[in-house]
């Protein structure tokens, strides 16, 4: 396809919002949906508009739908603390709420007005479409395992047809400019609109990217940051999205030692080698003949995301032992595979996967020949047997009809001592070397906490009281630590 981009026009967008001491919003009650997710804690919402396009500040504006709660002490109040969960495609409207329902202390909670949004692109915030249905091939933004060359073949169809999809659905034009720098630059209108001079940040998986993006081009205006569970930079390109295969490397081991301890339970293997050998065999087995609609694929996908949290283990232990049975009816009760629900209406997670496209293909150039896909995925197999065919595998960024409009952000080392960052040693999508990478970017800006740990999500989400402490120590008493830590297991 014909690249369709804004050319050199945005390489010169300013980073600066406007200037305000003046609160420009107005609060009410929040969208229904968001009300019953936050349920008991009660939350309000409001809009503020921003440019959709920031060379032409006065041009198209869209709206950014935030929530906010409240400070509980304001003769305490600091100020305020932006929440992001990630994605990039998550909702933060609730997530407040979530945290405090996980025990977010309230220390920090008396001290800040916790400020959640969908960031542009999102939900209520002007939302975005590629029109994915649930008969579409194209599902998950992290690619099918491929099991040949035929397969990355194959895939490179869907994918192309996916990004095809993407440009006709975008009527308005709306698509090229979700961008990390451009929602960088929303946070600093939602901080100006709100009268605030600084804000502090909080951000989950991709949120650190967009965290240190904020960081990097608004230094002067970034209070206090913590950014957990690291992508590595202000963006996820091609090698970003290969280290998930790392992450499920050195997270599956704490599954298959929980598994082998309980073998008379599940007969996953008596031994971690055991479990991890089942998890070969089974996936082997479903790429010859699929249970139920569940293909290699999709088993290795949901592997993939119940390694997320140590909670989910008895469900994947239960997952496995169904499919190495091959039990067909109890299979059917696990989960619903794509096929099994194709009646051609909109998927329930279109938007999601959009702004996930959105923002990775159009923050930094993909490559696009489909040789160089080939080979990674013969590469990744052999390095990273139990996922890295997948994760390396062709995405739609290879066939996106927008070229870059900028350079993605360049992590800025100069500015405050004021970045945190988290990091579990052991995280499927976010493995401990992402945090380690931006750390050094960051240099003496920033501060790196490694925990001793399995999972995705440190500070509140996490249970390690190490890292609990230090982090609420700085949100609330602005204590960095003099040097990095390792943050032992409970």
């Amino acid at each position: 396809m014909a690249v369709i981009g804004l050319g050199a026009s945005l390489t010169t967008v300013p980073a600066t919002a406007e200037e305000t001491s003046t609160p420009q919003v107005k609060w009410g009650q929040c969208p229904d949906h968001v009300v019953a997710e936050a349920a008991p804690t009660v939350l309000h919402c409001a809009h503020v508009p921003v440019p959709l396009d920031y060379a032409r500040p006065e041009g198209e504006q869209i709206d950014l739908t935030i929530s906010r709660l409240a400070a509980t002490d304001p003769d305490k109040r600091r100020g305020i603390l932006m929440l992001n969960p990630g994605g990039p495609g998550g909702s933060g409207l609730a997530l407040s709420a979530l945290l405090v329902a996980q025990g977010l202390p309230s220390s920090v909670t008396d001290r800040y007005d916790l400020i959640g949004m969908d960031t542009r692109g999102i939900g209520h915030s002007t939302p975005v479409s590629c029109g994915f249905t649930t008969d579409s091939p194209y599902y998950a933004n992290i690619p099918p395992y491929a099991v040949d060359d035929a397969a990355v073949t194959a895939q490179a169809k869907v994918a192309e047809q996916a990004a095809k999809q993407c440009a006709d659905n975008d009527d308005d034009g709306r698509l090229r400019h979700i961008t990390t720098a451009n929602t960088a630059r929303d946070l600093d209108r939602i901080r100006a609109a709100l009268g605030e001079e600084k804000t502090s940040y909080l951000g989950y998986s991709y949120g650190t990217a967009l965290g240190s993006a904020y960081a990097s081009m608004f230094p002067e205006r970034s209070d206090r940051i913590v950014l957990d569970s690291n992508i590595g930079d202000t963006h996820l390109d091609r090698d970003g999205m290969r280290r998930y295969a790392l992450g499920m490397e050195q997270t599956l081991p704490d599954f298959a030692k929980w598994a082998a301890r309980r073998h008379d339970s599940y007969g996953l293997g008596r031994t971690p080698g055991q479990v991890r050998a089942s998890y070969l065999a089974i996936a082997g087995r479903l790429d010859k003949a699929p249970v139920a609609g569940i293909d290699g694929s999709i088993f290795r996908l949901l592997t993939f995301g119940h390694l997320f949290k140590q909670t989910l283990y008895p469900k994947l232990a239960q997952t496995w032992q169904t499919l190495l049975e091959g039990d067909a009816t109890a299979a059917r009760g696990l989960t619903v595979a794509p096929a099994e629900t194709a009646d051609g209406g909109l998927l329930p997670t279109d938007n999601a996967l959009t702004v996930f496209l959105a923002v990775t293909c159009n923050d930094v150039e993909w490559p696009e020949d489909v040789n160089t896909y080939r080979q990674g995925v013969a590469e990744d197999r052999e390095r990273y047997p139990l996922y890295g065919a997948a994760t390396a595998n062709i995405t739609p960024c290879a066939f996106w009809p927008y070229a870059p409009a900028e350079p993605p952000v360049a992590v800025d080392a100069e500015g405050p001592r004021n970045v945190l960052l988290l990091q579990n040693r052991r995280d499927a999508p976010t493995p401990r070397l992402g945090g380690k990478m931006l750390r050094e970017k960051f240099g003496d800006r920033a501060r790196l906490i490694s925990v001793d740990d399995s999972g995705h999500g440190v500070y509140v989400l996490g249970k390690n009281s190490c890292a609990l402490n230090t982090t609420t120590r700085y949100l609330v008493e602005g204590e960095m630590p003099g040097k990095d830590m390792s943050c032992r297991a409970d």
